[in-house]
């Protein structure tokens, strides 16, 4: 740990911005992982609860059994039962509202994650420059090339793209791993609604 801290004090000021994009960066990981934890359930499981309690209590007891169900899925199936008294047209309707919202719930903080990505490299990048202009400036000081004279300003320079890299992977993991939550979520939201419509089309050619 002591020597972690010796390589951030040796990489100079530009190590304190790209440390607050990896702070930044974690507390988003971190609701977000949360989140989409919560959001997440066995849609087949679901939907089979949802298929009987459809059968055996209406409307009322398939509307039910998604309020006692956490996750979009459950919340925009919830949406369309609300309305289906209304006709299927008008349940369609509020699916595709909920939906919508939900989808911005799931993404929401990844603009986040994604800037901390594409800023933590720059700024190490732009940390390299500076060093190197502290190396050159050394030189021009010194009026001497000798290693001992540059070798401050190059090890900065190095130590802020090292850094920078490091943040930006480390978050690239999480977002592509919430990237892939999100996408099964939405394909879950696509097929549940399917499936219940057509179940609601089912219970109306029975009356």
């Amino acid at each position: 740990m002591g020597g972690l801290v010796e390589l951030f004090n040796d990489g100079g000021n530009f190590m304190w911005p790209i440390l607050v994009l990896l702070v930044v960066g974690l507390a988003f990981v971190i609701e977000r992982f949360v989140t989409l934890t919560r959001a997440s359930v066995n849609t087949r499981k679901f939907l089979a609860r949802l298929h009987s309690a459809l059968h055996e209590g209406g409307i009322e007891g398939a509307a039910a059994e998604c309020e006692k169900t956490p996750g979009p899925v459950a919340s925009i199936l919830h949406a369309g039962l609300s309305r289906a008294d209304k006709g299927l047209q008008n349940v369609e309707k509020a699916i595709t509202n909920a939906g919508s919202i939900e989808m911005a719930f799931l993404e929401r903080g990844m603009a986040v994650l994604s800037t901390v990505i594409v800023l933590a490299p720059m700024l190490g990048f732009t940390g390299t420059v500076w060093g190197m202009i502290a190396a050159f400036d050394a030189i021009k000081t010194k009026n001497d090339i000798s290693p001992a004279v540059v070798a401050g300003g190059i090890s900065q320079a190095l130590l802020t793209t090292l850094f920078g890299l490091v943040v930006a992977m480390l978050i690239q993991v999480f977002f592509n791993y919430f990237t892939s939550k999100i996408d099964k979520l939405i394909i879950d939201m696509e097929e549940s609604s399917v499936e219940l419509m057509d179940a609601l089309v089912d219970l109306e050619e029975k009356k």
